[in-house]
């Protein structure tokens, strides 16, 4: 009977039976709570014992080297010369042919003399009438039988007698056209036969015993060349020999803004030949930098490419690259200091700002 009154008392009044769930349910609510936040604690404990990375590094002594820059260009003869006919007349002989080797002053054509023997010996006839006629209007001036308009115009005409037998040996001379230095007839413009006048071309004479480069240098390294500088030349064969800086320009092209160079280079027997492509390089001024690895090169968050130094052998410090040079075996960097430890071993694992375990690297260790 107690039974069932119990079951009639709840039958009516069935809000107790919720109110009793809900205490339930709140009860084992606020246990679940507390046992959630003690698990961040215990996250924490753990964190705390997470022992530090460890990574090797290596001492690198900043050296004094220098950035080269690569520049390309052509070869081109030392000199060349454009020969002209001085004088007017008939091509009468050809001495060489286009491709040959002549020493200075040798005759390279001969034009027709014409009357000119005869006109250079009229000339010295008239000079030595002129002569003459000077001496005797000099005595008489000494003598004070002739006036000084007299003998001013005697002296005149003597002078110009000696111009016109001047003329008349430099118009025989003319007649043949020789080379003004020793070197290679490039471009011959006659053939025997041809009629000449006063300033046609005749040949094309070009000197190869040096041969000069000729390329463009940007305006940001203008100022650190100099001239008589030492140059170091490739030619497309794969031929290398040393040059030297012999003329910088001071005027830029308007529409690239780079200055002409030019570099000398011994060419002797003349095996280059002019219009060949090299490469040249020159060093610039020198600075302190440091060589490594490109294996000891890494990335920051930002995806700049640098490398991860040490501050007091416990702190990882990131820096970006300042490239002055790259060879086959290494970079150089500047922008480092004098002397700088950076990590060869585990910069993938640490950040910027981590603390570390920092020991040598065999590599220092052996040195």
């Amino acid at each position: 009977m107690a039974k069932l009154s119990i079951f009639r008392f709840f039958s009516v009044r069935p809000y107790i039976i919720s109110l009793i769930l809900v205490i339930l349910l709140g009860i084992w609510l606020a246990m679940g709570q507390s046992n959630s936040e003690e698990v961040p604690a215990s996250q924490e404990s753990q964190q705390s014992i997470i022992p530090l990375a460890k990574v090797a590094f290596q001492t690198f002594v900043a050296q004094d080297t220098h950035k080269t820059i690569d520049l390309y260009g052509r070869t081109a003869p030392d000199r060349q010369a454009r020969l002209g006919a001085e004088i007017a007349g008939k091509i009468i002989d050809l001495q060489v042919e286009k491709g040959d080797q002549v020493k200075q002053n040798q005759i390279i054509a001969v034009i027709d003399k014409g009357d000119l023997d005869i006109q250079l010996e009229r000339a010295k006839a008239m000079l030595s009438v002129r002569q003459k006629e000077f001496k005797a209007a000099q005595s008489l001036k000494s003598k004070g039988l002739q006036g000084e308009v007299a003998f001013a115009n005697a002296q005149a005409m003597l002078i110009e007698a000696k111009a016109m037998v001047g003329n008349a040996k430099l118009a025989l001379r003319n007649t043949n056209v020789r080379a003004p230095f020793a070197g290679v007839v490039d471009y011959l413009n006659i053939e025997k036969g041809d009629f000449v006048g006063v300033g046609d071309p005749v040949a094309t004479l070009i000197d190869l015993e040096k041969i000069v480069i000729e390329a463009d240098v940007s305006e940001r390294h203008i100022q650190d060349l100099k001239v008589n500088q030492a140059a170091k030349v490739r030619f497309i064969n794969g031929q290398e020999t040393q040059g030297t800086v012999r003329y910088i320009g001071r005027v830029s092209s308007v529409s690239t803004n780079t200055f002409p160079i030019e570099i000398e280079v011994n060419n002797p027997q003349q095996r280059i030949p002019a219009g060949v492509s090299t490469e040249v390089e020159l060093n610039l001024k020198d600075q302190l930098a440091i060589k490594i690895t490109p294996a000891m090169l890494a990335l920051d968050e930002s995806g700049n490419l640098g490398v991860k130094t040490l501050i007091e052998q416990e702190q990882v410090k990131f820096v970006p690259i300042q490239l002055v040079k790259a060879e086959q075996d290494g970079v150089w960097l500047t922008g480092l200091g004098k002397q700088v430890d950076i990590i060869t071993t585990g910069q993938g694992f640490v950040r910027d700002g981590d603390r570390v375990i920092a020991v040598a690297s065999s590599a220092q260790s052996q040195q």
